[in-house]
Protein backbone atom coordinates (compact mmCIF):
# COMPACT_ATOMS: atom_id res chain seq x y z
CA UNK A 1 0.00 0.00 0.00
CA UNK A 2 2.73 2.44 -0.36
CA UNK A 3 1.78 3.82 -3.30
CA UNK A 4 -1.55 4.41 -2.72
CA UNK A 5 -2.22 7.82 -1.89
CA UNK A 6 -5.59 7.30 -0.57
CA UNK A 7 -5.93 9.14 3.05
CA UNK A 8 -5.92 6.36 5.66
CA UNK A 9 -8.97 5.92 7.83
CA UNK A 10 -9.28 3.52 11.17
CA UNK A 11 -12.37 2.10 11.95
CA UNK A 12 -11.40 0.79 15.19
CA UNK A 13 -14.65 -1.38 16.88
CA UNK A 14 -14.49 -1.61 20.93
CA UNK A 15 -15.80 -4.84 21.75
CA UNK A 16 -16.63 -5.15 25.91
CA UNK A 17 -18.48 -6.32 28.49
CA UNK A 18 -17.27 -6.73 32.30
CA UNK A 19 -17.96 -10.12 34.33
CA UNK A 20 -21.56 -10.65 34.64
CA UNK A 21 -21.10 -14.01 36.60
CA UNK A 22 -21.66 -15.05 40.48
CA UNK A 23 -18.48 -16.57 40.58
CA UNK A 24 -19.46 -19.15 43.51
CA UNK A 25 -22.29 -20.25 41.35
CA UNK A 26 -21.56 -19.89 38.18
CA UNK A 27 -24.60 -17.58 37.79
CA UNK A 28 -24.98 -15.06 34.71
CA UNK A 29 -26.37 -12.29 37.45
CA UNK A 30 -26.98 -10.06 33.92
CA UNK A 31 -27.63 -11.45 30.14
CA UNK A 32 -25.67 -8.64 28.35
CA UNK A 33 -22.83 -11.05 27.30
CA UNK A 34 -25.00 -13.08 25.26
CA UNK A 35 -27.37 -11.07 24.17
CA UNK A 36 -24.84 -8.46 22.47
CA UNK A 37 -23.50 -11.73 20.86
CA UNK A 38 -26.40 -12.14 18.83
CA UNK A 39 -27.24 -8.23 18.23
CA UNK A 40 -24.12 -6.58 17.75
CA UNK A 41 -21.32 -8.96 17.49
CA UNK A 42 -22.70 -11.38 14.70
CA UNK A 43 -23.56 -8.30 12.61
CA UNK A 44 -20.46 -6.41 13.25
CA UNK A 45 -18.98 -9.70 11.66
CA UNK A 46 -21.24 -10.53 9.02
CA UNK A 47 -21.23 -6.50 8.01
CA UNK A 48 -17.49 -6.83 7.19
CA UNK A 49 -17.99 -10.45 5.43
CA UNK A 50 -20.04 -9.03 3.05
CA UNK A 51 -17.54 -6.22 1.73
CA UNK A 52 -13.96 -8.22 1.33
CA UNK A 53 -12.56 -4.14 0.65
CA UNK A 54 -13.21 -3.21 3.71
CA UNK A 55 -10.66 -2.96 6.86
CA UNK A 56 -11.29 -2.11 10.51
CA UNK A 57 -9.46 -2.85 14.44
CA UNK A 58 -11.99 -5.12 16.16
CA UNK A 59 -10.30 -4.88 19.89
CA UNK A 60 -12.01 -7.36 22.48
CA UNK A 61 -11.84 -7.23 26.06
CA UNK A 62 -10.73 -10.90 27.07
CA UNK A 63 -13.27 -11.10 29.66
CA UNK A 64 -16.09 -11.00 27.27
CA UNK A 65 -14.53 -14.19 25.37
CA UNK A 66 -14.37 -15.89 28.09
CA UNK A 67 -17.95 -15.47 28.79
CA UNK A 68 -18.56 -16.45 25.95
CA UNK A 69 -17.10 -19.74 25.78
CA UNK A 70 -18.43 -20.17 29.17
CA UNK A 71 -22.35 -19.60 27.97
CA UNK A 72 -21.46 -22.38 25.07
CA UNK A 73 -19.96 -25.09 27.88
CA UNK A 74 -22.99 -24.55 29.78
CA UNK A 75 -25.77 -24.55 26.72
CA UNK A 76 -23.85 -27.55 25.79
CA UNK A 77 -23.43 -29.40 29.28
CA UNK A 78 -27.45 -28.72 29.26
CA UNK A 79 -27.97 -30.07 26.14
CA UNK A 80 -26.85 -33.58 27.51
CA UNK A 81 -28.88 -33.87 30.21
CA UNK A 82 -26.68 -31.54 32.67
CA UNK A 83 -27.00 -28.51 35.13
CA UNK A 84 -29.33 -25.77 34.00
CA UNK A 85 -28.11 -23.10 32.04
CA UNK A 86 -26.65 -20.33 34.62
CA UNK A 87 -28.57 -17.39 32.53
CA UNK A 88 -32.11 -17.18 34.09
CA UNK A 89 -33.45 -15.62 31.30
CA UNK A 90 -31.89 -17.48 28.18
CA UNK A 91 -32.82 -21.02 30.73
CA UNK A 92 -36.27 -19.73 31.17
CA UNK A 93 -36.48 -19.97 27.23
CA UNK A 94 -36.40 -23.82 27.29
CA UNK A 95 -37.82 -24.09 30.65
CA UNK A 96 -41.00 -26.72 30.60
CA UNK A 97 -42.10 -25.27 33.31
CA UNK A 98 -42.51 -21.25 33.88
CA UNK A 99 -43.54 -19.04 37.08
CA UNK A 100 -47.59 -19.25 37.68
CA UNK A 101 -48.81 -15.29 36.89
CA UNK A 102 -48.96 -13.42 40.55
CA UNK A 103 -46.07 -15.34 41.74
CA UNK A 104 -42.87 -12.93 42.27
CA UNK A 105 -40.85 -14.69 39.93
CA UNK A 106 -43.40 -14.27 36.88
CA UNK A 107 -43.35 -10.70 37.96
CA UNK A 108 -39.18 -10.50 37.73
CA UNK A 109 -39.06 -12.62 34.44
CA UNK A 110 -41.79 -10.23 32.92
CA UNK A 111 -39.86 -7.41 33.63
CA UNK A 112 -36.52 -9.06 32.45
CA UNK A 113 -38.12 -9.72 28.79
CA UNK A 114 -39.09 -5.88 28.76
CA UNK A 115 -35.21 -4.88 29.30
CA UNK A 116 -34.78 -3.54 25.50
CA UNK A 117 -35.04 -0.10 23.71
CA UNK A 118 -38.62 0.38 23.47
CA UNK A 119 -38.77 2.48 20.07
CA UNK A 120 -36.40 0.45 18.05
CA UNK A 121 -36.72 -2.98 19.19
CA UNK A 122 -40.06 -3.67 20.94
CA UNK A 123 -42.29 -1.25 19.14
CA UNK A 124 -40.65 -2.10 15.80
CA UNK A 125 -42.57 -5.29 16.30
CA UNK A 126 -46.30 -5.62 16.78
CA UNK A 127 -46.39 -8.74 18.58
CA UNK A 128 -43.42 -7.84 20.56
CA UNK A 129 -45.40 -4.30 21.44
CA UNK A 130 -49.04 -6.26 22.14
CA UNK A 131 -46.84 -7.98 24.91
CA UNK A 132 -45.26 -5.29 26.42
CA UNK A 133 -48.68 -3.61 26.62
CA UNK A 134 -50.51 -6.87 28.28
CA UNK A 135 -47.33 -6.38 30.82
CA UNK A 136 -48.35 -2.91 31.66
CA UNK A 137 -51.64 -3.95 32.38
CA UNK A 138 -50.31 -6.66 34.59
CA UNK A 139 -48.47 -4.57 36.48
CA UNK A 140 -51.57 -1.59 37.06
CA UNK A 141 -54.47 -4.46 37.54
CA UNK A 142 -53.38 -7.44 40.28
CA UNK A 143 -57.49 -8.22 39.81
CA UNK A 144 -56.56 -9.52 36.12
CA UNK A 145 -53.42 -11.08 36.93
CA UNK A 146 -54.72 -14.28 37.87
CA UNK A 147 -56.43 -14.92 34.07
CA UNK A 148 -52.79 -14.12 32.65
CA UNK A 149 -51.27 -17.83 31.72
CA UNK A 150 -47.64 -18.70 31.16
CA UNK A 151 -47.74 -18.92 27.46
CA UNK A 152 -48.17 -14.80 27.71
CA UNK A 153 -43.99 -15.50 29.23
CA UNK A 154 -43.48 -18.28 26.87
CA UNK A 155 -44.46 -15.59 24.16
CA UNK A 156 -42.31 -12.75 25.72
CA UNK A 157 -39.18 -14.85 26.19
CA UNK A 158 -39.16 -15.59 22.21
CA UNK A 159 -39.98 -11.78 21.37
CA UNK A 160 -37.29 -10.86 23.69
CA UNK A 161 -35.02 -13.26 21.53
CA UNK A 162 -36.31 -12.55 18.10
CA UNK A 163 -35.78 -8.67 19.52
CA UNK A 164 -32.31 -8.61 20.41
CA UNK A 165 -31.57 -10.62 17.13
CA UNK A 166 -28.93 -9.99 14.81
CA UNK A 167 -30.55 -7.94 11.62
CA UNK A 168 -28.40 -9.85 8.89
CA UNK A 169 -29.76 -12.85 11.26
CA UNK A 170 -33.26 -11.96 10.56
CA UNK A 171 -33.04 -10.94 6.79
CA UNK A 172 -31.69 -14.69 6.14
CA UNK A 173 -32.24 -17.16 8.57
CA UNK A 174 -35.50 -19.35 8.18
CA UNK A 175 -35.78 -20.71 12.11
CA UNK A 176 -36.06 -16.66 12.77
CA UNK A 177 -38.18 -15.77 9.78
CA UNK A 178 -40.34 -18.74 10.59
CA UNK A 179 -40.06 -17.75 14.54
CA UNK A 180 -41.55 -14.04 13.60
CA UNK A 181 -44.01 -14.94 11.04
CA UNK A 182 -45.67 -17.29 13.61
CA UNK A 183 -46.02 -14.31 15.89
CA UNK A 184 -47.64 -15.98 18.94
CA UNK A 185 -48.28 -19.37 20.38
CA UNK A 186 -45.17 -20.59 20.18
CA UNK A 187 -44.28 -24.22 21.40
CA UNK A 188 -41.62 -26.11 23.82
CA UNK A 189 -39.71 -27.07 19.86
CA UNK A 190 -40.38 -22.93 18.96
CA UNK A 191 -37.97 -22.50 22.29
CA UNK A 192 -35.86 -25.32 21.78
CA UNK A 193 -35.10 -24.15 18.16
CA UNK A 194 -34.28 -20.29 19.18
CA UNK A 195 -31.67 -21.83 21.45
CA UNK A 196 -30.15 -23.94 18.72
CA UNK A 197 -29.95 -20.81 16.70
CA UNK A 198 -28.72 -18.59 19.89
CA UNK A 199 -25.96 -21.48 20.46
CA UNK A 200 -24.57 -21.46 16.85
CA UNK A 201 -24.62 -18.05 16.78
CA UNK A 202 -22.09 -17.74 19.98
CA UNK A 203 -20.40 -20.40 18.83
CA UNK A 204 -19.37 -18.53 15.22
CA UNK A 205 -18.28 -15.51 17.25
CA UNK A 206 -14.47 -16.66 17.65
CA UNK A 207 -14.46 -18.36 14.38
CA UNK A 208 -15.59 -15.73 12.04
CA UNK A 209 -13.35 -13.07 13.35
CA UNK A 210 -10.48 -15.28 13.36
CA UNK A 211 -11.27 -15.91 10.30
CA UNK A 212 -11.30 -12.14 9.24
CA UNK A 213 -8.07 -11.92 11.11
CA UNK A 214 -5.87 -14.54 9.03
CA UNK A 215 -7.61 -13.03 5.74
CA UNK A 216 -6.26 -9.67 6.81
CA UNK A 217 -9.39 -7.88 6.19
CA UNK A 218 -8.98 -6.89 10.17
CA UNK A 219 -6.66 -6.52 12.78
CA UNK A 220 -7.75 -8.22 15.97
CA UNK A 221 -6.39 -6.23 19.23
CA UNK A 222 -6.90 -6.49 22.93
CA UNK A 223 -7.81 -4.21 26.06
CA UNK A 224 -6.38 -5.96 29.51
CA UNK A 225 -8.15 -8.90 30.86
CA UNK A 226 -10.76 -7.71 33.21
CA UNK A 227 -10.97 -3.97 31.42
CA UNK A 228 -9.14 -2.12 34.45
CA UNK A 229 -7.68 1.68 34.44
CA UNK A 230 -3.98 0.47 34.09
CA UNK A 231 -3.08 4.33 35.01
CA UNK A 232 -5.13 4.81 37.84
CA UNK A 233 -3.41 0.99 39.20
CA UNK A 234 -0.17 2.43 38.41
CA UNK A 235 -0.55 6.03 39.90
CA UNK A 236 -4.23 7.06 41.53
CA UNK A 237 -2.72 10.42 41.47
CA UNK A 238 -1.75 10.10 37.63
CA UNK A 239 -5.57 11.48 37.79
CA UNK A 240 -4.19 14.85 38.75
CA UNK A 241 -2.11 15.46 35.09
CA UNK A 242 -5.10 16.51 33.77
CA UNK A 243 -7.45 17.21 36.89
CA UNK A 244 -4.96 19.09 39.38
CA UNK A 245 -7.95 19.40 41.68
CA UNK A 246 -10.01 16.19 41.31
CA UNK A 247 -10.18 14.85 45.00
CA UNK A 248 -8.41 11.06 45.32
CA UNK A 249 -9.49 8.08 47.81
CA UNK A 250 -7.71 7.97 50.90
CA UNK A 251 -5.89 5.49 49.86
CA UNK A 252 -2.90 7.24 48.07
CA UNK A 253 -1.90 4.76 45.91
CA UNK A 254 -3.36 1.18 44.76
CA UNK A 255 -1.38 -1.44 46.69
CA UNK A 256 1.06 -3.33 44.42
CA UNK A 257 -0.37 -1.82 41.35
CA UNK A 258 1.83 -1.90 38.87
CA UNK A 259 2.33 -6.12 39.04
CA UNK A 260 -1.27 -5.85 38.60
CA UNK A 261 -1.24 -4.04 35.93
CA UNK A 262 1.36 -6.50 33.93
CA UNK A 263 -0.73 -9.68 35.37
CA UNK A 264 -3.56 -7.91 33.28
CA UNK A 265 -1.83 -7.76 30.03
CA UNK A 266 -0.41 -11.11 30.15
CA UNK A 267 -3.42 -12.86 30.71
CA UNK A 268 -5.15 -10.71 28.54
CA UNK A 269 -2.73 -11.90 25.64
CA UNK A 270 -3.05 -15.98 27.27
CA UNK A 271 -6.93 -15.58 26.45
CA UNK A 272 -6.37 -13.33 23.33
CA UNK A 273 -4.01 -16.03 21.79
CA UNK A 274 -6.30 -19.21 22.93
CA UNK A 275 -9.15 -17.67 20.98
CA UNK A 276 -7.42 -15.91 18.13
CA UNK A 277 -4.37 -18.59 17.70
CA UNK A 278 -2.00 -15.22 17.48
CA UNK A 279 -0.43 -12.83 19.50
CA UNK A 280 -2.33 -9.02 19.14
CA UNK A 281 0.33 -6.06 18.22
CA UNK A 282 -1.66 -2.97 19.67
CA UNK A 283 -3.86 -2.32 22.84
CA UNK A 284 -6.69 -0.08 23.15
CA UNK A 285 -5.72 0.13 26.88
CA UNK A 286 -9.54 0.03 28.67
CA UNK A 287 -11.00 3.21 28.22
CA UNK A 288 -8.67 4.81 26.51
CA UNK A 289 -6.53 5.17 28.97
CA UNK A 290 -3.02 5.87 29.10
CA UNK A 291 0.05 7.46 30.84
CA UNK A 292 3.62 7.80 30.04
CA UNK A 293 3.90 4.95 32.69
CA UNK A 294 1.48 2.99 31.01
CA UNK A 295 3.28 3.63 27.63
CA UNK A 296 6.19 2.16 29.23
CA UNK A 297 4.56 -0.87 30.21
CA UNK A 298 2.94 -1.83 27.03
CA UNK A 299 6.17 -1.45 25.41
CA UNK A 300 7.46 -4.03 28.02
CA UNK A 301 4.65 -6.03 26.87
CA UNK A 302 5.54 -6.21 23.27
CA UNK A 303 2.60 -3.81 22.40
CA UNK A 304 3.73 -1.82 19.42
CA UNK A 305 0.32 1.23 19.47
CA UNK A 306 -2.18 1.97 21.59
CA UNK A 307 -4.94 5.16 21.58
CA UNK A 308 -6.72 7.55 22.97
CA UNK A 309 -9.29 10.25 22.70
CA UNK A 310 -8.21 13.68 21.38
CA UNK A 311 -8.75 15.63 24.31
CA UNK A 312 -5.16 13.45 25.34
CA UNK A 313 -3.30 14.85 22.85
CA UNK A 314 -4.37 18.45 23.29
CA UNK A 315 -3.28 18.36 26.95
CA UNK A 316 -0.37 17.18 26.20
CA UNK A 317 0.13 19.50 23.36
CA UNK A 318 -0.52 22.30 26.42
CA UNK A 319 1.92 20.28 28.38
CA UNK A 320 4.66 20.59 25.38
CA UNK A 321 4.43 24.50 24.79
CA UNK A 322 2.62 23.88 21.56
CA UNK A 323 1.08 26.94 20.63
CA UNK A 324 -1.43 26.41 18.03
CA UNK A 325 -1.01 29.55 15.53
CA UNK A 326 0.35 27.26 12.81
CA UNK A 327 -2.23 25.01 11.52
CA UNK A 328 -0.37 21.65 11.85
CA UNK A 329 1.00 22.31 15.25
CA UNK A 330 -1.81 20.65 16.98
CA UNK A 331 -2.74 18.47 14.14
CA UNK A 332 -4.57 14.99 15.71
CA UNK A 333 -4.38 13.18 12.79
CA UNK A 334 -0.82 11.65 12.66
CA UNK A 335 0.85 8.83 15.01
CA UNK A 336 2.66 10.24 17.33
CA UNK A 337 5.41 8.75 20.07
CA UNK A 338 6.08 10.29 23.42
CA UNK A 339 10.08 10.53 24.97
CA UNK A 340 11.59 7.24 25.10
CA UNK A 341 8.70 5.50 25.01
CA UNK A 342 8.30 3.19 22.21
CA UNK A 343 4.43 2.52 21.03
CA UNK A 344 2.94 4.54 18.72
CA UNK A 345 -0.12 6.36 19.91
CA UNK A 346 -3.29 6.84 17.45
CA UNK A 347 -5.85 9.42 18.60
CA UNK A 348 -9.70 9.00 18.48
CA UNK A 349 -11.36 12.65 16.62
CA UNK A 350 -13.78 12.44 18.66
CA UNK A 351 -16.19 14.76 16.55
CA UNK A 352 -16.37 12.15 13.85
CA UNK A 353 -16.63 9.28 16.94
CA UNK A 354 -19.14 10.74 18.57
CA UNK A 355 -21.41 11.92 15.56
CA UNK A 356 -21.96 8.12 15.26
CA UNK A 357 -22.60 7.48 18.78
CA UNK A 358 -24.87 10.12 19.69
CA UNK A 359 -26.47 11.95 15.99
CA UNK A 360 -26.72 9.91 13.86
CA UNK A 361 -29.46 7.38 14.60
CA UNK A 362 -31.93 9.96 13.58
CA UNK A 363 -30.73 10.41 10.33
CA UNK A 364 -31.45 8.53 7.35
CA UNK A 365 -28.33 6.02 6.18
CA UNK A 366 -27.06 7.91 3.10
CA UNK A 367 -27.36 11.13 4.56
CA UNK A 368 -25.59 10.28 7.83
CA UNK A 369 -22.90 8.38 6.16
CA UNK A 370 -22.35 11.23 3.58
CA UNK A 371 -21.82 14.21 6.32
CA UNK A 372 -19.56 11.81 8.09
CA UNK A 373 -17.44 11.47 4.92
CA UNK A 374 -17.30 14.88 3.70
CA UNK A 375 -16.20 15.73 7.41
CA UNK A 376 -13.39 13.39 6.64
CA UNK A 377 -12.73 14.45 3.46
CA UNK A 378 -12.27 17.99 4.52
CA UNK A 379 -9.87 16.56 7.16
CA UNK A 380 -7.87 14.89 4.35
CA UNK A 381 -7.94 18.51 2.01
CA UNK A 382 -7.10 21.02 5.07
CA UNK A 383 -3.56 18.73 5.77
CA UNK A 384 -0.66 20.94 5.94
CA UNK A 385 2.16 18.52 6.95
CA UNK A 386 2.09 15.61 5.01
CA UNK A 387 -0.68 12.57 5.34
CA UNK A 388 -3.22 12.75 8.10
CA UNK A 389 -4.60 9.38 9.49
CA UNK A 390 -8.37 9.64 10.21
CA UNK A 391 -9.12 7.27 13.62
CA UNK A 392 -12.88 6.66 14.32
CA UNK A 393 -13.00 4.79 17.43
CA UNK A 394 -15.74 3.64 19.34
CA UNK A 395 -17.85 1.13 21.01
CA UNK A 396 -18.98 -1.72 18.85
CA UNK A 397 -22.26 -2.74 20.43
CA UNK A 398 -23.79 0.32 22.59
CA UNK A 399 -24.93 2.75 19.66
CA UNK A 400 -26.49 0.36 16.85
CA UNK A 401 -29.86 -0.21 19.69
CA UNK A 402 -30.25 3.56 19.11
CA UNK A 403 -30.50 2.96 15.04
CA UNK A 404 -33.37 1.85 12.88
CA UNK A 405 -32.44 -2.07 12.58
CA UNK A 406 -29.56 -2.15 14.60
CA UNK A 407 -27.77 -0.13 12.11
CA UNK A 408 -28.45 -2.46 9.49
CA UNK A 409 -28.56 0.81 6.82
CA UNK A 410 -25.85 2.93 8.49
CA UNK A 411 -22.52 0.49 8.67
CA UNK A 412 -23.69 -1.53 5.11
CA UNK A 413 -23.62 2.29 3.18
CA UNK A 414 -20.53 3.64 5.22
CA UNK A 415 -18.64 0.49 4.33
CA UNK A 416 -19.75 0.45 0.50
CA UNK A 417 -18.79 4.07 0.47
CA UNK A 418 -15.40 3.90 2.49
CA UNK A 419 -14.50 0.49 0.54
CA UNK A 420 -14.09 2.03 -2.79
CA UNK A 421 -13.46 5.56 -2.27
CA UNK A 422 -11.14 7.76 -4.42
CA UNK A 423 -9.80 9.75 -1.40
CA UNK A 424 -9.87 7.39 1.13
CA UNK A 425 -9.03 4.33 2.00
CA UNK A 426 -9.84 1.91 5.05
CA UNK A 427 -7.10 0.28 6.88
CA UNK A 428 -5.77 -0.50 10.38
CA UNK A 429 -3.45 0.84 12.59
CA UNK A 430 -0.93 -2.68 12.52
CA UNK A 431 -0.56 -1.28 8.91
CA UNK A 432 -0.04 2.03 9.99
CA UNK A 433 2.88 1.23 11.91
CA UNK A 434 4.06 -1.41 9.81
CA UNK A 435 4.13 1.32 6.85
CA UNK A 436 3.70 4.88 8.46
CA UNK A 437 2.19 7.22 5.77
CA UNK A 438 4.36 9.92 7.72
CA UNK A 439 7.06 9.50 10.76
CA UNK A 440 5.23 9.70 13.92
CA UNK A 441 5.54 13.00 15.67
CA UNK A 442 7.47 12.82 19.49
CA UNK A 443 6.36 15.01 21.89
CA UNK A 444 8.31 14.79 25.14
CA UNK A 445 5.65 13.52 27.45
CA UNK A 446 1.81 12.12 27.53
CA UNK A 447 -0.62 13.65 29.63
CA UNK A 448 -2.80 11.43 31.68
CA UNK A 449 -6.37 10.79 30.68
CA UNK A 450 -9.13 8.67 28.99
CA UNK A 451 -10.88 9.01 25.72
CA UNK A 452 -13.93 10.52 27.95
CA UNK A 453 -13.03 14.30 28.13
CA UNK A 454 -9.50 13.58 28.38
CA UNK A 455 -9.25 12.63 32.20
CA UNK A 456 -9.66 10.11 34.75
CA UNK A 457 -13.49 11.91 36.51
CA UNK A 458 -15.71 8.92 34.98
CA UNK A 459 -13.82 6.54 37.36
CA UNK A 460 -12.06 8.63 40.00
CA UNK A 461 -12.44 12.03 42.10
CA UNK A 462 -16.48 11.25 43.00
CA UNK A 463 -17.01 10.16 46.57
CA UNK A 464 -19.04 7.16 45.25
CA UNK A 465 -15.98 6.30 42.95
CA UNK A 466 -13.28 6.95 45.66
CA UNK A 467 -15.18 4.95 48.63
CA UNK A 468 -15.18 2.45 45.95
CA UNK A 469 -11.22 2.62 45.39
CA UNK A 470 -11.07 2.54 48.92
CA UNK A 471 -12.73 -0.56 49.54
CA UNK A 472 -10.58 -1.88 46.22
CA UNK A 473 -7.71 -1.15 48.48
CA UNK A 474 -8.27 -2.47 51.79
CA UNK A 475 -9.44 -5.97 49.97
CA UNK A 476 -5.95 -5.44 48.02
CA UNK A 477 -4.13 -5.26 51.33
CA UNK A 478 -5.56 -7.88 52.75
CA UNK A 479 -5.17 -10.72 50.05
CA UNK A 480 -1.94 -9.60 49.93
CA UNK A 481 -1.42 -10.21 53.24
CA UNK A 482 -2.75 -14.18 52.62
CA UNK A 483 -0.57 -14.19 49.50
CA UNK A 484 2.35 -13.20 51.90
CA UNK A 485 1.13 -15.60 54.95
CA UNK A 486 1.15 -18.52 52.52
CA UNK A 487 -2.59 -19.53 52.92
CA UNK A 488 -3.62 -19.40 49.21
CA UNK A 489 -2.36 -22.39 47.69
CA UNK A 490 -3.59 -24.38 44.02
CA UNK A 491 -6.67 -23.55 42.34
CA UNK A 492 -7.79 -21.46 45.18
CA UNK A 493 -4.63 -18.64 45.14
CA UNK A 494 -5.31 -19.11 40.90
CA UNK A 495 -9.08 -18.33 41.73
CA UNK A 496 -8.08 -15.27 43.73
CA UNK A 497 -5.65 -13.88 41.76
CA UNK A 498 -9.16 -13.40 38.68
CA UNK A 499 -11.23 -12.53 41.64
CA UNK A 500 -9.71 -9.57 42.30
CA UNK A 501 -9.05 -9.06 38.84
CA UNK A 502 -12.99 -8.75 38.51
CA UNK A 503 -12.73 -6.17 41.09
CA UNK A 504 -10.59 -4.19 39.27
CA UNK A 505 -12.41 -3.92 36.10
CA UNK A 506 -13.57 -0.13 34.89
CA UNK A 507 -17.12 -0.84 35.01
CA UNK A 508 -18.44 -0.40 38.31
CA UNK A 509 -16.16 2.80 39.21
CA UNK A 510 -18.03 3.96 35.54
CA UNK A 511 -21.50 3.48 36.88
CA UNK A 512 -21.24 4.86 41.01
CA UNK A 513 -22.64 8.55 40.99
CA UNK A 514 -25.60 10.48 41.16
CA UNK A 515 -25.57 11.21 37.61
CA UNK A 516 -26.01 7.55 35.97
CA UNK A 517 -29.52 6.22 36.12
CA UNK A 518 -30.68 4.22 39.20
CA UNK A 519 -31.39 1.23 38.16
CA UNK A 520 -28.27 0.25 36.21
CA UNK A 521 -26.42 1.90 38.90
CA UNK A 522 -28.03 -0.64 41.37
CA UNK A 523 -27.25 -3.29 39.20
CA UNK A 524 -23.29 -2.65 38.67
CA UNK A 525 -23.15 -1.89 42.18
CA UNK A 526 -24.75 -4.54 43.75
CA UNK A 527 -21.90 -6.69 41.47
CA UNK A 528 -19.22 -4.84 42.28
CA UNK A 529 -19.89 -5.22 46.08
CA UNK A 530 -20.67 -9.14 45.07
CA UNK A 531 -16.97 -9.56 43.58
CA UNK A 532 -15.52 -8.28 46.39
CA UNK A 533 -17.46 -10.66 48.86
CA UNK A 534 -16.64 -13.43 46.72
CA UNK A 535 -12.74 -12.03 46.85
CA UNK A 536 -12.87 -12.11 50.60
CA UNK A 537 -14.73 -15.34 51.05
CA UNK A 538 -11.68 -17.01 48.80
CA UNK A 539 -8.85 -15.70 51.06
CA UNK A 540 -10.58 -16.81 54.22
CA UNK A 541 -11.37 -13.05 55.58
CA UNK A 542 -14.64 -11.79 56.56
CA UNK A 543 -15.91 -9.11 54.26
CA UNK A 544 -16.57 -5.88 55.94
CA UNK A 545 -20.04 -5.24 57.17
CA UNK A 546 -19.91 -1.75 54.33
CA UNK A 547 -19.99 -4.34 51.31
CA UNK A 548 -23.47 -5.34 52.69
CA UNK A 549 -25.06 -1.95 52.13
CA UNK A 550 -25.53 0.13 48.48
CA UNK A 551 -22.11 2.09 47.75
CA UNK A 552 -23.88 4.21 45.18
CA UNK A 553 -28.02 5.20 44.12
CA UNK A 554 -27.47 6.87 40.71
CA UNK A 555 -30.82 8.73 39.62
CA UNK A 556 -29.54 10.83 36.81
CA UNK A 557 -30.88 10.32 32.84
CA UNK A 558 -27.84 10.83 30.80
CA UNK A 559 -28.09 10.47 26.88
CA UNK A 560 -28.03 7.02 25.44
CA UNK A 561 -29.07 5.63 29.43
CA UNK A 562 -25.25 6.22 29.87
CA UNK A 563 -23.43 3.29 28.63
CA UNK A 564 -22.06 5.60 25.83
CA UNK A 565 -20.41 9.29 26.71
CA UNK A 566 -19.07 12.17 24.64
CA UNK A 567 -15.50 12.38 24.03
CA UNK A 568 -15.88 16.15 24.70
CA UNK A 569 -17.26 17.55 27.93
CA UNK A 570 -18.98 20.43 25.96
CA UNK A 571 -21.45 18.49 23.97
CA UNK A 572 -22.51 15.43 21.74
CA UNK A 573 -21.03 14.86 18.27
CA UNK A 574 -19.30 17.45 16.07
Amino acid sequence: MASDTRIPVVLCWHMHQPDYRNQRTGEFVFPWVYLHCLKDYVDMAAHLEAHPMARAVVNFAPILLEQIEDYLVQIERWRNGGATIGDPVLAALVSETLPEAGSPAFLELMDKCLRANADRIINRFAPYARLSDIAELYRSRPDVQRYVSTQFLADLLVWYHLGWMAETVRRSHPVIQSLQEKGQGYTQDDRQALLNVIADLMASIGPRYRQLGAEGRIELAMSPWAHPIIPLLLDLGSARESLPDVTLPAHAQYPGGEARAGWHLEEGRRVFRRFFHCDPVGCWASEGGVSQDTLTLLHEQGFRWSASGDSVINNSFDAAGTSGKKGDERDIHQAFVFGEASPTVFFRDDGLSDLIGFTYADWHARDAVADLVSHMETIAGNAHNGMPVIPVILDGENAWEYYPENGYHFLEELYRVLENHEQLRLTTFRDLVDSPVREPRNLPHLVAGSWIYGTFSTWIGDPDKNRAWDLLCAAKERYDQAVSEGTLTGEQARFAERQLGLCEGSDWFWWFGDYNPAAIVRDFEHLYRLHLITLYETIGCTAPAELFQPLSQGGGTPAKGGAMRPGHADGEGK
